[in-house]
């Protein structure tokens, strides 16, 4: 969507925060022992505080609040039994809705102190994600943001989970443009002043292929890679964006 009136800034910016809130929550909870069961119901008592609703089951019937994802497993992962463990990498994936309006973000953590390929993959996830804020700019193309974002994440000697992008959201959560964590040069789209999006590099340290798996929506490396995801949803403007999830 675009951003046009004060109607619309507060809508995202209310959305915006209960998704800050919400990974923030999160992210103290999760520890050694911790079922990611525990970990959604700790996201669905920020999202009731709120008046906010989980999107992802609102718009795609997912089973749960919070998408959580656990090493090889890269993104949508269902939470449920599975405990934490010392050193497993989780992607902490929130997308709320509250008053019509939709915003998400992701971040990834490591449960104490974890490899130092997990720890590079965090560094470079966020790194890439740094890099894309640089030229997310109105008037340049969309594929730019791609373009630097694989070029961080190689230089890491990491790689790019292709199929699984950045995108517009607002009124619902994946509208144009699509946003590509590398260079597509068939993405023509241009930035224009305040388009909301999200930008949110998704790496391996494996060959970069991905599989769905048996539970129909978990989307797991496919040769077992460790993984990592950055995510925020921002407004575009002619200078730096606006980070809607991060205030």
């Amino acid at each position: 969507m675009s951003i046009q009136t004060e109607r619309d800034w507060t809508g995202m910016r209310r959305a915006g925060r209960v998704v800050r809130l919400t990974l923030d929550a999160l992210e103290r909870h999760v520890s050694p022992g911790v079922t990611t069961a525990e970990l959604d119901r700790v996201a669905a008592a920020v999202y009731l505080a709120h008046g906010a609703r989980s999107a992802p089951s609102l718009v795609y019937g997912f089973p749960g609040s919070a998408l959580i994802s656990v090493n090889d497993e890269v993104v949508h992962g269902v939470p449920g039994r599975r405990i934490l463990q010392a050193g497993d990498l989780v992607k902490l994936d929130v997308t709320a809705e509250i008053g019509g309006y939709i915003a998400d973000a992701a971040r990834t953590v490591i449960v104490g102190r974890g490899s130092d390929t997990a720890s590079r993959l965090r560094q470079c996830v966020s790194r890439a994600f740094g890099k894309a804020l640089d030229v997310a700019r109105a008037g340049r193309r969309v594929s730019g943001i791609g373009r630097v974002v694989e070029h961080e994440v190689r230089a890491f000697g990491f790689t790019v989970v292709r199929g699984l992008d950045g995108h517009g959201i607002g009124r619902t959560i994946h509208e144009p443009p699509s946003v590509p964590n590398y260079f597509d040069p068939a993405q023509t789209d241009v930035l224009t002043d305040g388009l909301v999006l999200t930008i949110e590099p998704i790496i391996c340290a494996g060959s970069g292929g991905a599989v769905e798996s048996g539970d129909g929506w978990t989307i797991r490396t496919a040769d077992g890679s460790l993984a990592a995801h950055h995510e925020h949803t921002l407004v575009i403007t002619s200078g730096r964006p606006v980070l809607l999830t991060a205030a």
